[in-house]
């Protein structure tokens, strides 16, 4: 349940625990709070609404006269059955029983306090891994908006595999990575995450095992879970993923498929080498064991470009490759592709069809726009150097204030610092510490059970100010629960 946005008016003539009591009563009864929801603590409800915490027992105490909610030792204050006796000559139905049933996953708690903590005002967000705003392309998109209204695209649905012009015009840039797609061997998807769930519901039969790198984003997100997936994780080294472990991996779980990012890995920043590359496709080949390539980084590089994809290597169609404009252009364009043989796009595009019936009609002809006219490349061109400058004071930053309690390498491009603390603190402590401080981290564990002396940072978001300031208070608060 998330704290209440709504403010009590103070200029009222009615008490301030008369209207939060009226407030909550009005929720309860309009069935936004049903029965078993979890009132917030007195104490977070008295900082949310900006009021006394004695107001807040008054404004309970009410509540709970009525038979509306009640405390229980160990379960907090919740709604309750003889709500509805009051309110309604039926109960309702037990809302929380059907979202405990539901077969989607929720998220991490951790990813839950961390999405909802993301919007707190004056927070310094210290590993979201997405562009800040002040690198999206308002003052471009708005442009190429303009342009597009003269020539309105159809507002109907589309092809099941997207738009044929933005196929056509990805198509052309993969054969520039050496990778041979056709239009017919592309499907269009609403990000890379949507590719990912539509490969595990329909390609892969409850109770597989995805084999992956450990540590990983994957494990921060429970797309493939949710399907009934299992997950195995792979050691990394410095050259990426360890393939003289792959055989042995696939054998002992019965690997399904392998998921991996081998370009600006997330979370690690890692870049797999050339030889590994090779490796890993002469090893998966050999398992008979396909591989879903997850490259939505590599438009990112700083400082030169890394080596080509897998799927360019790939010569058996055993490569599933998916990309995206989220990192590069906007996340909310919300496009992104999958590349692989044609029996195994359509047998996706039906499942997408299922599911939402098509991308967005307008987000797919604003991208065939921003690729084809040349504008994404010149984009490129300034994010890249954008970035460089946030890395290189990122690191700085770093050396100035870690120097002595953590190590890290550079990145060569992405989002991402995996750095290592010196000494391990308990991940929970240190959230909430940050926190309290205006500061939001990833702890290492979101990624990798293990990693609990690890935290993802993130150059992309925050200002290049608030990076310094961030990095400076958050050795504080290490160096102050070393104590």
């Amino acid at each position: 349940m998330e704290q209440p946005l709504w403010q009590p008016d103070r200029h009222s003539p009615v008490p301030l625990h008369r209207q939060i009591m009226e407030h909550f009563r009005d929720k309860i009864a309009g069935g936004e709070w049903p029965v078993g929801t979890r009132i917030p603590s007195q104490r977070e409800l008295a900082k949310s609404l900006g009021v006394n915490r004695s107001t807040v027992v008054a404004a309970l105490d009410e509540l709970a006269a009525a038979g509306m909610i009640q405390g229980g030792k160990g379960g907090g204050t919740r709604v309750i059955n003889q709500t509805w006796g009051v309110l309604a000559a039926a109960p309702p139905p037990d809302w929380n029983s059907y979202v405990s049933a539901g077969t989607q996953r929720p998220n991490l708690p951790a990813v839950q306090e961390i999405n909802r903590a993301e919007f707190q005002p004056g927070i310094i967000r210290l590993g979201t891994g997405e562009l800040s705003p002040e690198l999206l392309p308002q003052a471009e998109m708005s442009e190429l908006l303009r342009r597009m209204a003269d020539r309105m695209p159809g507002l109907g649905y589309g092809e099941p595999a997207g738009d044929l012009r933005l196929r056509e015009v990805i198509a052309a840039r993969l054969k520039k990575l050496g990778i041979a797609a056709s239009p017919s061997s592309l499907l269009i998807v609403s990000g890379a995450l949507q590719a990912l769930q539509l490969i595990s519901v329909g390609l892969l039969p409850r109770g597989a095992t995805v084999l992956l790198e450990r540590p990983s984003y994957l494990y921060s997100v429970p797309v493939f879970q949710s399907a009934g997936m299992k997950l195995r994780g792979i050691p990394m080294d410095a050259e990426g993923l360890r393939t003289d472990l792959v055989a042995a991996y696939a054998k002992q779980y019965n690997g399904a498929l392998l998921y991996t990012i081998p370009t600006f890995h997330n979370p690690t920043g890692t870049v797999m080498s050339e030889k590994r590359r090779r490796l890993l496709l002469e090893s998966c080949e050999a398992a008979r064991l396909p591989i879903v390539e997850d490259d939505v980084y590599r438009d990112l590089w700083l400082d030169a470009p890394p080596p080509l994809p897998l799927k360019a290597r790939d010569q058996s169609g055993g490569v599933l490759y998916v990309g995206s404009l989220s990192k590069t252009l906007s996340p909310g364009l919300r496009i992104g592709w999958v590349a692989g043989p044609p029996p195994v796009v359509e047998r996706l595009a039906d499942i997408k069809m299922q599911s939402d019936y098509g991308s967005s009609a307008l987000s797919q002809q604003a991208a065939a726009e921003w690729l084809q006219s040349g504008m994404y490349d010149a984009r490129l061109e300034r994010l890249r150097s954008a970035l460089r400058t946030r890395r290189d004071q990122a690191l700085s930053a770093l050396e100035k204030h870690f120097g002595g309690l953590a190590t890290w390498e550079a990145p060569r491009g992405g989002f991402y610092i995996w750095l290592k603390l010196n000494a391990s603190l308990a991940p929970r402590r240190l959230f909430d510490a940050a926190l309290q401080a205006g500061l939001l981290i990833n702890p290492g564990h979101l990624y990798d059970r293990e990693a609990n002396d690890r935290l993802r940072f993130s150059y992309a978001y925050a200002a290049p100010g608030q990076l310094e300031e961030g990095i400076s208070r958050l050795a504080r608060i290490v160096r102050s629960l070393l104590r």
